[in-house]
């Protein structure tokens, strides 16, 4: 069955291009037939099973529709919040604003990410709205109401690097149902850390290798855990979790972080020139191993060398 779909996929791709088709609009087209099979597909016990790219970075484009079916989304409830959204082209909010008609609230630090956002054609013909702003806890719920957003929403989609934690620790203006947060997969399965918070945070000055950055898995299921929802899952490269609010499951298994936990696939770490080392696993808490960590169970700070053990 699975092999004919694939058969099926291939023979449409071929009809549109030879129909002369844009890259955008093949892949569009492409996405609804993907995400036919995941609303035919049922509950999934593990998430990444759904996993697809259309503008996500990964596979998040495809856990996310399988999520907002499983959660039962409402036509209401359509609404979605992404920070760090760059200039909007590998985002985990794009395909559903340009395949669902969601409303958004794009959060962004570079000015100019917010103006090539802007130019774009989407941008005027859906229900968008670009800030410029750089997040931190004190002003987040301040920019997300001045934007006009509040209340129940259906999506939010946290990326910013390094204040992850504290910021979605603040919000209170609006209600997620499904929250979509980077963990940093250099930290391990097992310990709730954090950077510690300073509000000017920037991870390309923090530390020469760009590994010292927002906090763990389990810092973040833990924080979940108070603000209502359950950890469902990671993605298949290991950068980012879902969670859903626990009144909205309907059957979706949860998981603890050391279940959930994915090692990261991608190797992104530097050394002091800018080029890549290519390290893995453990080696790549070696080079900032004395930088302090926020321990979020006991409140104490460690520093990263603990994480090694």
């Amino acid at each position: 069955m699975f092999k004919r779909f694939i058969d099926n996929l291939f023979v449409h791709l071929r009809g549109l291009v030879t129909a002369g088709k844009t890259m955008n609009e093949i892949k569009m087209l492409s996405a609804k037939l993907l995400i036919d099979r995941i609303a035919d597909g049922g509950l999934r016990i593990d998430i990444q099973g759904a996993e697809f790219k259309v503008f996500s970075q990964f596979g998040e484009d495809g856990i996310i529709q399988y999520l907002i079916r499983q959660a039962k989304v409402t036509r209401d409830e359509r609404t979605a919040i992404e920070f760090g959204s760059d200039f909007y082209g590998e985002a985990n909010t794009r395909l559903l604003v340009l395949n669902d008609n969601w409303r958004a609230l794009l959060i962004d630090g570079k000015q100019s990410s917010i103006r090539s956002i802007k130019r774009q054609p989407f941008y005027w013909s859906h229900d968008i709205t670009a800030v410029r702003a750089f997040i931190d806890a004190e002003n987040i719920n301040a920019l997300i109401c001045d934007a006009g957003f509040s209340g129940a929403v259906g999506l939010l989609s946290i990326d910013i690097d390094g204040n992850d934690y504290w910021v979605w620790e603040r919000i209170t203006v609006v209600d997620p149902i499904i929250v979509v947060a980077e963990y940093n997969p250099v930290f391990g399965a097992s310990r709730a850390v954090t950077i510690p918070y300073d509000p000017k945070f920037h991870f390309s000055g923090a530390h020469w290798s760009g590994l010292y950055y927002g906090c763990s898995l389990k810092a973040l299921e833990l924080l979940g855990t108070r603000k209502g929802y359950a950890l469902v899952g990671c993605n298949s490269n290991g950068n980012n979790c879902f969670f859903v609010k626990r009144d909205r499951l309907r059957g979706q298994p949860i998981l603890s972080s050391e279940d959930a936990y994915v090692e990261a696939r991608y190797r992104e770490g530097r050394d002091r020139s800018g080029a890549l080392t290519y390290a893995t696993g453990l080696e790549q808490l070696k080079d900032f191993a004395d930088l302090p960590l926020v321990n979020v169970e006991t409140g104490t700070t460690i520093k990263v060398q603990d994480l090694i053990g």
